[in-house]
């Protein structure tokens, strides 16, 4: 008797516990998990996000009235590429600089290319772009990983160069300061030894990659100050090197070796107030690639940028090509109208226009991230709005486009990456792992190089008609006439 009343209790409650879980399903949101944006350890928080999402966030849609619109560009150096859809919209012809110049490099065997590549968590780490920087490396040549920082979150993940530093170095980030006691660097912060009792340190090693085995022509790059008892000591086989800083210029470079190293750890003295910006590692030949990741950065920071002191970088690092990389921490914030980001994105370029004038750009969109919905994981509603606001403002600002969404196979695609085997992806269903970074890296090069390729055809083209033109007409000709016998 008790063994069937057990039974009889038991069953009600299932019973009532199924009525009550239909019930409430039904008030549930279908999206279960929230999308206001949110903290956690180690994530820094884009201050100027918030006010540009806040500031129009009210703003009401205009729709993507671009859609069916083809696209029809003008000559540049009396090259055109194709007209081609706003929809498969890829913007080559905004990327012609950058061709020629890997053009040149490619056929002459001279020179360098270097390209800037800003982005977010995605690329934490050096991921995605020390796959891309080694594509590059592979086909038209360059040793190093190009410009350091001074310290990193992400420094004990990065397999590219080992990167470690003291604890009390003072940073500024243009995430999170507003008015920066120096202006930010490239990478968008600025460091400073303000220590007076223990010294500041970093220290870099080469690892045994094929091009990033060794640390080649360490250069030290800093601002202006008024303090000029500042000083560097570091250590090069037996010998202990000293050399003073001497900061009069708005971007000042110091040389540490000519020659290739493994290691290299640099002391700062009596360097309070001086600016430090970082190291950068290069050979000086083929194409160079830095990674100028951050977490939480939406990319509308970089509209903060000093102008004349980026210019003095330019003319440091001479950038061929600037990637902008960015979305990540943009699909959080409850909305699927994406005008604002435009808006701000649209002044972010602009911006950088000024700062490295000439400077060709290329826009990367943001890759797929799963949600839940009703108890399943699938393609956040955000993300297709959102890569067309990204499309929009590189076509506004003349810039190329890749669309990784769709490049990662589009809808559902990256549940698919995450449920793989090998997994491609990790749980969070937002960032690529090791081997999921690789091939997206090798996508985009794939899109990157299939502009190239197409150019040369043009290229090729262009010159042939150029000689064409140049010939007399009978020299191209056949002339058909009979000779008299």
């Amino acid at each position: 008797m008790n063994n069937k009343s057990y039974f009889f209790q038991s069953f009600l409650i299932i019973l009532l516990s199924s009525i009550f879980f239909l019930g409430i399903k039904e008030v549930l949101p279908k999206k279960i998990f929230s999308e206001k944006a949110g903290t956690t350890k180690n994530v820094l928080i884009d201050s100027m996000l918030i006010d540009a999402f806040e500031a129009e966030k009210d703003v009401a849609t205009i729709g993507d009235t671009l859609d069916n619109q083809p696209v029809t560009y003008y000559e540049t150096n009396g090259i055109k590429f194709p007209e081609e859809s706003y929809t498969d919209y890829n913007g080559y012809q905004y990327l012609i600089s950058f061709y020629e110049k890997l053009y040149q490099l490619e056929t002459n065997k001279t020179g360098n290319v270097r390209i800037a590549y800003f982005g977010d968590s995605m690329t934490d780490g050096d991921m995605i772009v020390q796959d891309l920087r080694t594509n590059f490396q592979n086909k038209f040549g360059g040793k190093g990983v190009g410009f350091v920082a001074i310290t990193s979150e992400s420094a004990a993940s990065r397999s590219s160069i080992k990167h470690e530093f003291s604890e009390n170095w003072k940073m500024q980030s243009y995430l999170n300061v507003k008015n920066p006691i120096r202006p930010f660097g490239v990478n968008g912060h600025v460091f400073f030894a303000n220590d007076t009792i223990n010294k500041a340190w970093v220290k870099f090693k080469a690892n045994n990659g094929k091009f990033t085995s060794h640390l080649d022509n360490t250069t030290l790059f800093y601002g202006s100050a008024n303090n000029f008892s500042g000083e560097i000591s570091y250590i090069i086989g037996k010998d202990t090197l000293q050399k003073k800083l001497l900061p009069s210029n708005v971007l000042n470079t110091l040389s540490l070796s000519a020659n290739s190293l493994k290691s290299i750890k640099v002391n700062f003295k009596k360097a309070k107030s001086i600016p430090i910006y970082g190291f950068n590692f290069d050979d000086g030949k083929g194409v160079h690639v830095d990674n100028f990741s951050q977490r939480g950065n939406s990319g509308i920071p970089i509209s903060k940028f000093d102008v004349p002191l980026m210019q003095s970088f330019q003319q440091k690092l001479n950038y061929d090509l600037i990637v902008l990389h960015y979305g990540t921490n943009v699909l959080n914030y409850g909305t699927k109208d994406y005008t604002w980001y435009d808006k701000s994105m649209t002044r972010a370029v602009n911006r950088l226009k000024a700062c490295f004038p000439g400077v060709d750009i290329l826009i990367i969109s943001t890759a797929d991230k799963a949600s839940k919905y009703d108890l399943e994981m699938k393609t956040d509603s955000a993300v297709v709005p959102l890569t067309l606001a990204q499309k929009r403002y590189a076509l506004k600002t003349q810039s190329g486009f890749i669309n990784l969404y769709t490049l990662m196979g589009g809808d559902g695609s990256m549940t698919k990456w995450v449920d793989e085997e090998p997994a491609m992806a990790n749980k969070d269903y937002t960032h690529f792992n090791f081997r999921g970074a690789k091939k997206i890296a090798g996508m985009l090069y794939e899109q990157m190089n299939k502009g190239y390729e197409e150019y040369k055809v043009l290229r090729k083209k262009r010159k042939t008609e150029t000689v064409s033109e140049a010939l007399p007409y009978d020299s191209i000709v056949p002339n058909t006439e009979e000779k008299d016998e």
